[in-house]
């Protein structure tokens, strides 16, 4: 059973000033995310920044890593993003997360992220798992 999403950006952290992020677990390799896209969000073209896009890929899959390992602090090693696509204001963006592969202390992870049915960006990462 797929669980409904949940918000994890209640703290006074970077992510929850960023708009923060709704997330769930569709099985345990894989995780879903999402987030609409508001004014704070865009650049100067009128689309959503790609920092942002960043942002939430970090989070999102991050969050991952710390679920599959058990709740146990993971750090980015490595990302790579791919930008397909634009999104505008009032877009949702819903990051699908799978994980690949996990070792004793890191998290091989992709990332799809969509919004209406068309794929916006593609990445893969590496977590480190902290001690």
């Amino acid at each position: 059973m797929i669980k409904k999403f949940k918000q994890i950006s209640n703290r006074p952290t970077y992510m929850r000033y960023n708009g923060g992020l709704r997330f769930r677990e569709k099985s345990k390799k894989e995780y879903e995310f999402k987030v609409k896209v508001t004014k704070r969000h865009l650049n100067s073209v009128g689309i959503t920044h790609g920092g942002f896009i960043a942002t939430i890929i970090d989070s999102g899959v991050g969050t991952a890593a710390y679920r599959v390992s058990k709740s146990k602090k993971c750090v980015t090693v490595s990302l790579d993003i791919k930008f397909i696509r634009p999104t505008k204001l009032g877009d949702i963006i819903l990051g699908l997360t799978k994980v690949l592969k996990k070792t004793k202390t890191m998290v091989f992870l992709n990332c799809t992220l969509k919004s209406k049915g068309e794929i916006i960006a593609f990445a893969a990462g590496v977590w480190k798992i902290l001690k």
